[in-house]
């Protein structure tokens, strides 16, 4: 057995910042889960209202454009007929706008923060143990701070989905930003490009590949808490999985988890897609 007189606890400590957060600052996170709810729910009822096969049209353009490859796209668009043809369209429609709603707070987080990281650093060495600690930390440890923030329901899963996922997104932009090759920003500077010429004419292009495949494993990260964030309160297809768990309906629990397989083979193909170089043709 441990010693006792050697053991100390940072339980008070967390939770009395916890607490003060609360009291501080809880008009303020109020606000903000009024405002990213009001999001969810009008963004959840766009799509609901759409209609079937205008969304499936719409989806098959983006992955026609993304691929250039009919089939894929025609393969695309019969997944997700497959979704709808066993029931559970409105259960996607309510994962995807939770899953929209994370991924675009991801994505306005993290390429910044991997910018500043990719030019500074300080920052990234402060930075690195902190996304490490992000993807290490088990999902059930940052939900409780983030529940007594924001109560149960979307907002809490959109939060927790966003410190699991935007990570990886973080990391890669900041790689793609240092791998940019030096020869060709001493070019750059020899012609007076000034910082935001560099940034946004040069290292943002010639990194683009590296950030989508950060867009890609955020989106697919995000697509794993699914289930997690069904626990408080989100709805869409973790929950038929989450009650297939509960009643022990196998069935059920399959159905909605292919149709989360289903969703992130999508999301992965599409992204991936536009992760690659294009090369225009020579005529």
């Amino acid at each position: 057995m441990f010693p006792e007189n050697l053991t100390f606890s940072i339980a008070a400590w967390v939770n009395d910042g916890v607490d003060a957060l609360v009291s501080n600052y809880g008009d303020v996170f109020r606000h903000i889960s009024d405002t990213l709810l009001w999001v969810i729910i009008h963004l959840e009822g766009l799509l609901r209202m759409t209609p079937w096969w205008l969304m499936l049209a719409i989806v098959g353009a983006i992955a026609w454009h993304a691929t250039r490859r009919i089939f894929s796209a025609l393969l695309i668009v019969g997944l997700l007929f497959l979704v709808g043809a066993v029931g559970l369209w409105d259960k996607l429609m309510q994962t995807l706008a939770l899953m929209m709603v994370a991924t675009v707070i991801s994505v306005l987080l993290g390429i910044p923060l991997g910018i500043l990281a990719a030019r500074s650093n300080r920052l990234r060495t402060v930075l690195m143990p902190l996304l490490d600690i992000m993807q290490t930390l088990p999902s059930f440890v940052y939900l409780i701070p983030v529940l007594m923030l924001f109560g149960l329901g979307k907002v809490p899963a959109i939060f927790a989905t966003v410190i699991y996922a935007v990570p990886p997104l973080i990391r890669l932009t900041d790689l793609g930003l240092r791998q940019v090759d030096r020869e060709v920003m001493e070019a750059i500077n020899a012609f007076g490009a000034n910082p935001w010429q560099q940034l946004f004419g040069v290292q943002l292009p010639l990194a683009m590949p590296s950030i989508m495949a950060g867009v890609n494993q955020t989106t697919m990260m995000a697509l794993s808490m699914v289930v997690i964030a069904s626990m408080i309160g989100a709805r869409g297809l973790g929950e038929d999985v989450l009650v297939g768990i509960q009643t022990l309906n196998v069935g059920k629990g399959l159905e909605a988890g292919l149709a989360i397989v289903i969703l992130a083979v999508v999301i992965d193909r599409i992204t991936q897609a536009y992760g690659r170089p294009r090369h225009k043709e020579v005529p």
